[in-house]
C-alpha cells in the first residue's frame, strides 16, 4: 500500500515561490508514476505535473515554464518547485501515484493513491 504525505503549501504574493513535497512510503517512488494535481472549489481536478518511471516529466501548459517536478530517490520524495506564482495557481494541490508505465496528466481516474492535499494561495 502506497502512502503519500504532502507538505509545503502556504500563502504567497504573486511572483513568489513555493516548494511542495510529497513523501512516499510503502513503495519505492522511483518505480511509480508520480504526479501533482490541483483543484479549486467547483472545478474538476486537473493534472499539473508528472514524473514517469523512466524519468520523463510533463506539465500542464500554463505552468510549463514556471513549475518543476523532481524526485529524490534517497528521500523517496517528489517535489514540485513553483516559481512566479500567479493568483490563478491558487488551489488545493494533491500528490498522487500509480504503478505501471502508463503515466499521463489526463489519467486522473487511474491514480489509486492520493495524499491529503496542501493548500496554495497566491494573492495579487
Amino acid at each position: 500500500q502506497v502512502q503519500l504525505v504532502e507538505s509545503g503549501g502556504g500563502s504567497v504574493q504573486s511572483g513568489g515561490s513555493l516548494r511542495l513535497s510529497c513523501a512516499a512510503s510503502g513503495y519505492s517512488a522511483r518505480n511509480l508514476c508520480m504526479g501533482w494535481f490541483r483543484q479549486t472549489p467547483g472545478a474538476e481536478r486537473e493534472g499539473v505535473a508528472i514524473h514517469t518511471i523512466d524519468d520523463d516529466t510533463y506539465y500542464l501548459r500554463s505552468v510549463r515554464d514556471r513549475f518543476a517536478i523532481s524526485l529524490d530517490n534517497a528521500r523517496n520524495t517528489v517535489y514540485l518547485q513553483m516559481n512566479n506564482l500567479k493568483p490563478e495557481d491558487t488551489a488545493l494541490y494533491y500528490c498522487a501515484a500509480k504503478t505501471g508505465w502508463s503515466c499521463l496528466l489526463t489519467q486522473i481516474d487511474d491514480f489509486p493513491y492520493w495524499g491529503q492535499g496542501t493548500q496554495v494561495t497566491v494573492s495579487s
